[in-house]
C-alpha cells in the first residue's frame, strides 16, 4: 500500500521512522498533551501536520538535551519562559555531564589497564620502587597465571587507584617486614610464639595491600615460599633458611586460630570469611 503523502498528514509510523522515537513514545506524548496530531482519519488513526512535525522535532531535540517532558512543555508553551536562559542553563548541565563522563571513561582506562598488567607505573618507576631485584616479566607472568581470579581482580582494582607514591609506601612495608623476620630469625624466635606470631599478622596485614588475605591463603602462600624456588631465593637471600623457617611460623599461626594446614586450601578461605 503506498504511503500517505504529506499533505493528508504523516501517519504514527512514517513520524517515527522520520525523528528515530518510538511509535509508543509518540502515542504517550499525544496522550499527555505534549505532542498531538492535528489531524485524524475517519476511522481515528492519527495524521501530523508540517507543524506537528516541527514541534514534535523541538521535542525530540529537548529531550536529547536532558529536559524532562514538563520542562519542555513549558519551554514550548508558555510565551513568559526564558527560552534561551533555559537552553544555557540546559548547556551548563551538558557540560557538566560530560567531564564527569569524562572522568568515568578515564578511570575505566586504568580500570582495564590495570586488569592487563597490574601496577601502573612505568618500567623505570617500577624499577625504583621494587628495587634491583625487580622483574620487568613479573606482572605479565602473574596476569597470565592469575589473571582469571578474584585476587587478581582485586589486585587490579587497587593497582588502578595507587599512585606511585602509595606503591612506594607499599613496598616499604614489605622491605620492613623481611628485615624483621630476619632480625627474629637471628633471635631464635620459635614457631608459636607471641613474637612470631606478631610477625605472621603482620605479614597478613601488609600482604593485604595486594589484595585480602586469609589465615588459609597466608599457608598456602608459606607452602609457596618454600617450595618456589624465586620465592625461596628472595627468603633464603636475607638469612638461609629463612623460607622453611617463615613457613613454620605461618603454620603455628595458622593452629593457634583453628587451621590445620596440611588441610588448608586456597578456596577454603571462602568459608573463613563466612
Amino acid at each position: 500500500m503506498p504511503d500517505t503523502s504529506d499533505a493528508d498528514g504523516l501517519t504514527v509510523g512514517q513520524v517515527s521512522a522520520r525523528l528515530g522515537v518510538t511509535v509508543r513514545a509518540l502515542h504517550h506524548w499525544d496522550d499527555i498533551g505534549l505532542a498531538r496530531p492535528s489531524l485524524r482519519t475517519p476511522a481515528g488513526y492519527r495524521r501530523y501536520t508540517a507543524v506537528d512535525l516541527e514541534r514534535l522535532h523541538r521535542v525530540v531535540v529537548y529531550r536529547e538535551l536532558g529536559l524532562g517532558l514538563d520542562r519542555i512543555r513549558t519551554v514550548l508553551d508558555d510565551t513568559a519562559t526564558d527560552v534561551l536562559g533555559a537552553l544555557r542553563a540546559q548547556r551548563t548541565q551538558v557540560a557538566e555531564r560530560i567531564e564527569r563522563l569524562q572522568r568515568l571513561g578515564a578511570g575505566l582506562d586504568r580500570m582495564i589497564e590495570a586488569h592487563e598488567g597490574g601496577p601502573l607505573l612505568t618500567d623505570g618507576q617500577q624499577a625504583a620502587i621494587f628495587g634491583p631485584g625487580w622483574d620487568p616479566d613479573g606482572p605479565a607472568r602473574a596476569r597470565r597465571r592469575y589473571g582469571d581470579t578474584t585476587q587478581w581482580r582485586q589486585y587490579a582494582e587497587r593497582s588502578a587507584s595507587r599512585s606511585p607514591e602509595e606503591w612506594q609506601a607499599v613496598a616499604d612495608d614489605m622491605t620492613g617486614l623481611d628485615r624483621a623476620l630476619g632480625e627474629a630469625m637471628d633471635a631464635g624466635a620459635l614457631p608459636g610464639s607471641p613474637e612470631a606470631n606478631r610477625l605472621v599478622e603482620r605479614h597478613r596485614e601488609v600482604f593485604s595491600s595486594y589484595f585480602p588475605l586469609t589465615r588459609q591463603m597466608q599457608v598456602c602462600l608459606g607452602r609457596m615460599y618454600e617450595a618456589d624456588p624465586g620465592f625461596a631465593a628472595h627468603y633464603d637471600g636475607i638469612r638461609p633458611g629463612l623460607a622453611v623457617w617463615f613457613r613454620r611460623l605461618i603454620d603455628a599461626g595458622a593452629r593457634a586460630h583453628g587451621i590445620d594446614p596440611d588441610t588448608a586450601t586456597w578456596d577454603g578461605a571462602q568459608e573463613e570469611h563466612r
